[in-house]
């Protein structure tokens, strides 16, 4: 059985989320409640493969808002994202995927030192990021939605805000390696590790955010946008790709323009209806059918009987991974999501 560990993207959203999943004790409650808020099994699923293969899985409610860290409620954070593994555990699930700020929390915060919660000893085998399968899901929405807008990527130069986190060096590494992108820039806050993924590619300008969108055909938002930030969509080129590989994703609704491309990041589409309820909850287009590639991670790896932590750390995903887990994916039906023909 696989785990999807999850959190919604703000307090007003697990209110509004409560109520239609009946729990009424939760929704009209304030950030105070949710700091205390056990994790709650609220969904039940199954999917089948291309092949015919059938799994299960639950979805894990943590019980965490980003609030708590605007606030500078760390502990309470932290402690969600430790309860909802436990959790997950408990309930004899093989392989969970921590999704969304889950997986952030966890390595920033080195909870893997806190392997005792309660009576469950954690067996971090049991967890995955499912950044390789993200990072792998990126890439190929690069190669793929540059061709619908008629980029040659040959000559065209690629963006990556978020150069130096684990799918943002892993996007670097595969543009380098696998395709024929004529320019990197790379952006991100540490510069000493800017650096050092440039000498390890051998090549990549470090920009700016400001100086490189202008330059830039594609840009590759896996970073968080930084609050007092505003991008003038007319400053961009024509056509210019943004995929926003955060989350929440608000590009789309922050770069209104005819010939500024934005494809929300890291989102699959499977080739079968899947029964959950869930992506209608986080507002997916097509919810039986498209979800997070991290989510999808720990399913391919439950098809695959792969019961490890594929994905785990900082910068320790290499091509090899991303092949296989591309190649799985595929295998099992799941294909990168695309723009709107």
């Amino acid at each position: 059985m696989f785990g999807l560990i999850g959190h919604l993207t703000s307090l007003e959203h697990a209110q509004l989320v409560a109520r239609d999943l009946g729990y009424p004790e939760y929704a009209d409650q304030g950030l105070d409640f949710w700091c205390s808020a056990p994790p709650q099994i609220v969904d039940h699923i199954k999917v089948t493969s291309a092949t015919g293969q059938q799994i299960e899985g639950k979805y894990v409610e943590s019980c965490f808002l980003p609030e708590m860290l605007a606030n500078r409620r760390i502990k309470a954070a932290t402690r969600k994202i430790i309860n909802a593994m436990a959790h997950a555990q408990k309930h004899g699930i093989n392989i969970t995927a921590l999704g969304g700020f889950s997986s952030i929390i966890f390595e920033n915060f080195n909870l893997s030192q806190i392997k005792q919660v309660r009576d469950i000893t954690l067996d971090f085998a049991r967890f995955t990021t499912g950044n390789t399968h993200t990072a792998y899901i990126i890439c190929r929405q690069v190669e793929q939605a540059s061709r619908q807008l008629g980029i040659d990527l040959a000559k065209a130069t690629v963006a990556v805000c978020g150069a130096t986190g684990d799918i943002g060096s892993a996007v670097c590494r595969w543009l380098n390696a696998k395709t024929d992108v004529n320019d990197l820039l790379l952006i991100a806050r540490d510069q000493e590790r800017l650096h050092t993924l440039r000498d390890e590619l051998g090549r990549g300008k470090i920009l700016s955010l400001e100086e490189a969108l202008p330059l830039a055909d594609i840009v590759v938002w896996v970073a968080s946008m930084p609050k007092g930030i505003e991008i003038d969509p007319t400053t961009l080129k024509q056509p210019c790709l943004m995929i926003d590989g955060g989350y929440p994703k608000n590009l789309a609704t922050r770069l209104q323009h005819p010939h500024v491309f934005v494809l929300n990041g890291g989102i699959v589409e499977h080739s079968l209806d899947i029964e959950w309820k869930i992506m209608s909850i986080v507002n997916m287009d097509v919810p039986a059918r498209q979800l997070f590639a991290c989510f999808a991670e720990s399913m391919l790896l439950e098809f695959e009987k792969l019961y490890t932590n594929f994905s785990w750390g900082r910068n320790q995903i290499t091509l090899e991974k991303m092949d296989l887990i591309g190649q799985v994916s595929q295998k099992h039906g799941f294909r990168p999501l695309l723009l709107p023909c």
